[in-house]
């Protein structure tokens, strides 16, 4: 791992930017390799596979919103435990395509942030993050990555804690 370079792309200076301002201790660090999956990151920074913060976006049919759900990368999201708890009685969740989340967050797949979106998403924490001292989100691109606890995940997004995963197998 290097430090992160001046000349980034827009999106990580806006997440670098925001971090800052949150009073955050650590910038964004640009990785060797792309870390485009969790298994990725957490194998180039010698982390626990549920330490990798993922970012997933789905799309609320009746308006369009982005729903980021931030859970453990070792965790698969329950569509219809985040469809309860964030769409209206009947609401409907869909897939966003990579079109979608790089309109409404201003990140492409791969390297969604939780924090510093193009649009405020529907924000949801995942419970299970909680397992762990320190997690890695990624900060606007395949490459760039932070370190945050989950309780300061929780504070920067202001995003409720809620059961979102698919019980282990």
């Amino acid at each position: 791992m290097s430090d992160l370079a001046p000349a980034s792309t827009a999106a990580v200076q806006r997440v670098t930017e925001r971090l800052s301002a949150l009073g955050h201790p650590h910038a964004p660090t640009m990785l060797s390799d792309a870390a485009r999956t969790a298994q990725q990151a957490a194998d180039t920074l010698g982390v626990a596979l549920g330490q990798i913060a993922k970012s997933i976006i789905f799309r609320r049919k009746s308006d369009e919103r982005a729903v980021l759900v931030v859970t453990s990368g070792d965790l698969r999201v329950d569509e219809k435990k985040v469809q309860a708890i964030v769409c209206a009685e009947g609401g409907k969740l869909g897939r966003a395509d990579a079109e979608f989340v790089k309109a409404k967050t201003g990140f492409s797949i791969g390297g969604v942030s939780p924090l510093a979106h193009a649009e405020e998403p529907v924000t949801l924490i995942d419970e299970r993050l909680f397992r762990f001292d320190v997690v890695w989100a990624a900060a606007g691109h395949p490459h760039a990555v932070f370190p945050l606890t989950p309780d300061q995940l929780q504070r920067y997004t202001g995003a409720p804690v809620a059961d979102v995963t698919q019980a282990p197998a």
